[in-house]
């Protein structure tokens, strides 16, 4: 069974990982999540967890058939000013919205 370390905070865990990680894979785009494809019932708590997973001034985007304010209203008052949301393409058809980790 693997070690499991406890880290004082998701930075510091971030940190190590990184200096431990020897996958090889670099992550030179942002992954982009097209929240259509996650069922009705999950999709917020899906999201969140995406954005709970990002390093410190990492990112992704996320892609939605309409507006996404009442996910974004929610993440105002999960995250506050610890992520950033800028929109990277805004309707009609479609909305992409870049979500960053402020760092």
């Amino acid at each position: 069974m693997a070690d499991i370390d406890i880290h004082a905070s998701r930075d510091e865990a971030a940190a190590a990982h990184a200096a431990e990680c020897t996958c090889g894979e670099v992550n030179e785009d942002l992954p982009e999540i097209n929240v259509q494809t996650i069922p009705h019932a999950i999709r917020h708590a899906a999201i969140f967890g995406a954005i709970d997973a990002l390093a410190p001034g990492g990112g992704l985007i996320i892609s939605a058939g309409h507006a996404p304010l009442p996910l974004l209203a929610q993440m105002d008052m999960r995250y506050g000013k610890k992520v950033t949301t800028s929109y990277l393409e805004q309707g009609p058809e479609a909305w992409r919205i870049l979500i960053r980790a402020v760092a």
